[in-house]
């Protein structure tokens, strides 16, 4: 068990300092342990003013979109990852009114095989953050560590802290890689079933082209297209990518300056189409993953539909909205179905 007694946390106020200033920018633990603040980690920054403020100004035709994907989605899952199963269930009526007079139902589901949001138990950093991130001595954010994970009765930096602090309200910004990989000259192609990286530079090009000045507290949503594509494969092109050993998906570039970025503007989660939301296999030593569950306690949410989104912000030439998400009030829970939808 990792001792985390030396540990230094931190208040909201290190959201000021630049990410190159940070004494440890892969560790930046804010809250006492187990309480509310760490459970919400960087969604602090979604503060009352950031919500209204996005609220005033994107909120202009009520016009809604939901981003969540059909729930028995990924029907061939990987790492043996459970299908989502729904019964119905007949009940006996009032008054002799016989057997299916109502109706409850039953759900059987890893959130992971659909959209969800990646809580911070969901995936950890090296104990030593110099150390590799093959490394067996391992955290998770703020100091959590794999015993109190596993035991039930502990609940620490459990997704439950998001529903009841208010879940995840604010400005989203749209950054549609697809759209725009398929406008330049020449087109950019690629499968989200390979390990083609959005690099950094695209990142920017894109917010100059979609006229997107991220700030402090925007959920930054990119979409590379997975779900039409994954929809167009055959039954056999499903089951073979389940089948492998080290699935290959596209996604953002794993490197600093991305982290630096991500950090500076002030972004309080990050969501999007595809798998992993970065690229996976993560080649080199930067894995986002533990930077931003691990270390900074910020959501990624993974496999949203984001395809009515991009074609409403194509359509009103608009790519930021209002968005709201409310996660499983679960206790000790480790991901959630996002329940999110896109307000313009």
């Amino acid at each position: 068990m990792a001792d985390s007694s030396n540990d230094t946390r931190y208040t909201t106020s290190i959201y000021a300092t630049p990410f190159k200033a940070l004494p440890d920018p892969k560790r930046v633990w804010i809250g006492s342990p187990s309480s509310a603040l760490e459970g919400i980690g960087r969604l602090s920054l979604l503060t009352e003013d950031v919500v209204a403020k996005a609220a005033a100004e994107e909120i202009k035709t009520g016009k809604r979109v939901g981003l969540g994907w059909d729930m028995t989605k990924l029907e061939h899952s990987q790492f043996g990852r459970q299908k989502c199963q729904h019964r119905i269930i007949a009940l006996e009526g009032p008054g002799g009114s016989g057997l299916g007079a109502c109706f409850d139902d039953v759900y059987e589901m890893n959130p992971q095989q659909s959209s969800q949001w990646d809580g911070f138990r969901h995936y950890s950093q090296p104990a030593d953050t110099k150390g590799s991130s093959s490394s067996q001595d391992r955290v998770f954010y703020g100091g959590t560590t794999k015993a109190e994970i596993m035991d039930a009765s502990n609940h620490r930096i459990g997704i439950q802290h998001w529903s009841t602090q208010g879940g995840i309200a604010g400005r989203g910004i749209l950054l549609d890689y697809a759209r725009w990989a398929a406008s330049q000259t020449p087109p950019i192609s690629y499968s989200c079933f390979s390990t083609h990286s959005i690099p950094f530079s695209a990142l920017q090009a894109m917010c100059r082209d979609f006229k997107v000045t991220p700030r402090k507290g925007d959920v930054l949503f990119i979409r590379t297209g997975l779900i039409p594509e994954w929809t167009a494969f055959s039954e056999q092109q499903k089951t073979d990518y389940a089948a492998q050993t080290v699935p290959k998906h596209a996604g953002v570039e794993a490197c600093i300056e991305t982290l630096e970025w991500l950090w500076d503007c002030g972004i309080s989660a990050v969501a999007g189409d595809a798998i992993s939301w970065e690229v996976f296999p993560t080649p080199g030593e930067v894995s986002v993953h533990e930077y931003l569950l691990g270390g900074w306690g910020m959501p990624i949410g993974e496999i949203f539909d984001l395809e009515a989104l991009s074609k409403t912000c194509h359509e009103l030439q608009r790519y930021t909205f209002f968005m709201t998400s409310m996660p499983l009030n679960m206790p000790g829970g480790v991901s959630s179905p996002p329940n999110a939808i896109a307000i313009f």
